[in-house]
């Protein structure tokens, strides 16, 4: 775990084409610290930082991921490894910050970069949740319930169904285990967006039904859902039930306004939009579906606007406005 960041950041450039050698002749670095960095034998300085997330265009996210791993971190982390069973707070804490920057990473440098690093260490905090004693164990239940949903949407992401629907599957049986049902809702949706991948309207409506049913779920997540389970039930050209599957995320709009949670961070108001598009668009409310999807691609984030994922919902603003 302690050598992580270079991990990812290694193969975040290797997924660019990028060398250690040739990076550090692009960085102006010398290859030797550049490459005891990112083998995890050096911390990096603030500048190097800086140089990698603008090399791989990161727009703050290695930044973010530098700044979850402090010496301090580090050291509980391999205690914590060392002697599960003294497992603390703090521990389970900088896991969890580390994942969110990786979250992150994810949207500004793609899947395909990071799946094998973080089931590397998917493997670490499995092992420490089965051999974990005390009081904190469950705090690291649920962070390691998102481990294992990240790896999931990892390989959803990058078009690895069947790996994905594995670890997915996994992910909703920790995320019951914890009782958290914001985590199992996610679970369930990115089981929804293979099925949406792959073609297949009758998984789209069950899957993101299920999501929006599913107990503890937060408003954004079940706003989302309901609109995502309504595209499905439009291709199945049952309109009925979309439109009212519509209305019923209409409703939540208010609602959804709040913060949304940390492990479902992307679902502001503008993320929304997109998922309105696309149920439009398979009702044929094509003028309808291309403003909701050019308004919620032009709202995202900067760190976002480029991400994998973001290909869907152009495609659609495409097919939506070829056929006003």
């Amino acid at each position: 775990m302690v050598a992580q960041f270079g991990e990812q950041v290694r193969s975040a450039l290797r997924s660019r084409g990028l060398s250690i050698r040739e990076a550090a002749r692009r960085l102006n670095y010398d290859p030797a610290y550049l490459n005891r960095v990112l083998n995890g034998r050096q911390v990096p300085s603030p500048h190097l930082v800086e140089r990698l997330d603008q090399l791989l265009g990161a727009e703050g996210t290695v930044i973010s991921l530098a700044a979850s791993l402090t010496p301090d971190d580090h050291g509980r982390i391999s205690r914590s490894i060392a002697h599960p069973t003294r497992l603390d707070r703090q521990a389970v804490d900088a896991l969890a910050a580390v994942l969110a920057a990786q979250r992150r990473l994810d949207d500004a440098v793609g899947a395909a970069a990071l799946i094998h690093p973080t089931e590397a260490q998917l493997l670490t905090v499995k092992q420490l949740l089965r051999d974990a004693r005390g009081p904190h164990r469950d705090a690291l239940l649920g962070v390691v319930a998102e481990y294992v949903q990240f790896v999931g949407w990892l390989h959803a992401s990058a078009g690895n169904h069947v790996e994905a629907s594995i670890h997915l599957y996994d992910a909703v049986d920790l995320a019951d285990e914890a009782e958290d049902g914001t985590l199992a809702a996610q679970a369930l949706n990115f089981r929804g967006y293979i099925a949406r991948r792959q073609g297949r309207p009758t998984a789209v409506a069950r899957w993101f039904e299920a999501a929006y049913h599913t107990p503890g779920a937060h408003a954004a997540q079940r706003m989302g859902d309901a609109a995502q389970a309504a595209q499905g039930y439009a291709q199945l050209r049952e309109r009925e039930t979309a439109k009212r599957l519509l209305g019923e995320a209409a409703s939540l709009a208010d609602a959804a306004h709040d913060q949304p949670p940390g492990t479902a961070y992307w679902l502001t108001s503008g993320f929304q939009r997109l998922s309105l598009g696309l149920a439009h668009l398979g009702m044929a409310e094509h003028a309808l579906a291309a403003d909701h999807l050019r308004a919620g691609l032009d709202g995202l984030p900067a760190e976002q606007r480029h991400a994998d994922w973001t290909a869907e919902y152009r495609a659609a603003l495409h097919a939506a406005d070829g056929a006003r």
